[in-house]
């Protein structure tokens, strides 16, 4: 199984990045005390989990925080489990702006120590899981965005996580998917309901499949349409984008909007693009349901 222990300096953006793993698949848990970090390697023995685990550990702990039993739980769960770290950091200057912005207390303040004072105790107190982290990452003037997207670059080995496309065909007759980020009107095509020996069959059949496809108009909207998919998928996963919901409807969701979908999915498949498809109006003589397909069950 995979951890990775999230740490570093207080202000540097843990809390991001952990938000931003957890957003991405991973399994999270937060402020966790070094002495159960030992625990939590042994209960995952025996647990089954798909998801990576972050654990996020640091000063928070207060009088419970000992960096050397940080790093000895992890040598030992070495032997279990595959495991790295991730630390953060930033310069003071940084450090002591973004605390005067959210109006918070460092935790070592607590023991009645300046800002200033706090920033270079932690420092020294975390320095030991510096020395001995995967991975070092200065967040000093970096946005949110672009720390996460680095995050992701290191954690990945330079190759930052892919955008995930999930498409869905409806029709108005029951309203756009609220949850859509694009929205595709096929209303403009041929209608097969109109078509008295097709009208039965969906958008997954032939007869309808092939009614739909062989109109001109059907060919060039797809081209477009591909063009303009493959153009933003990059630009949305430069952003830090993990999921883009598209949304293709026509009248009543069983016909044309199901053909494109499909046409659609087949295409992002040729480019290895993680993408999954479902059907929310599609309707049959059997029954009516949300019909939905991933490229990894096939």
């Amino acid at each position: 199984m995979k951890f990775l222990i999230v740490t570093g300096l207080s202000g540097a953006g843990k809390t991001s990045v952990l938000h931003h793993l957890e957003d991405s698949g991973y399994q999270c848990m937060d402020n966790l005390p070094p002495l159960l970090l030992g625990q939590v390697f042994q209960l995952f023995q025996n647990v089954e989990v798909s998801a990576p685990i972050a654990l996020g550990v640091d000063s928070r702990s207060g009088d419970l925080f000992d960096a050397d039993a940080v790093l000895s739980a992890v040598e030992q769960g070495k032997q279990l489990h595959e495991i790295a770290i991730l630390f953060l950091e930033a310069d003071p200057e940084t450090l002591i702006n973004r605390y005067k912005e959210t109006r918070r207390d460092h935790p070592l303040m607590r023991s009645g120590l300046s800002l200033q004072d706090a920033i270079i105790k932690e420092k020294a107190l975390l320095q030991p899981l510096r020395d001995h982290a995967s991975f070092v990452l200065s967040s000093s003037g970096m946005r949110t965005r672009d720390l996460c997207a680095r995050a992701d670059q290191l954690i990945a080995g330079g190759h930052s996580q892919r955008l995930r496309v999930e498409i869905q065909s409806f029709g108005y007759k029951r309203g756009i998917p609220r949850e859509s980020d694009l929205v595709f009107d096929v209303r403009f095509l041929p209608n097969p309901y109109y078509i008295k020996e097709i009208r039965a069959y969906t958008g997954l059949e032939a007869p309808v499949r092939d009614y739909v496809l062989q109109k001109e108009e059907t060919g060039q909207f797809l081209s477009r349409l591909y063009a303009m998919i493959d153009y933003l998928i990059p630009l949305y996963q430069q952003e830090g984008k993990r999921r883009l919901m598209i949304a293709v409807g026509c009248t009543g969701g069983a016909h044309r909007s199901v053909v494109i979908s499909e046409a659609l999915y087949t295409h992002l498949r040729t480019l290895e693009i993680p993408v999954s498809i479902t059907h929310r109006d599609i309707q049959t003589e059997e029954a009516s349901w949300p019909f939905r397909r991933d490229h990894t069950e096939e």
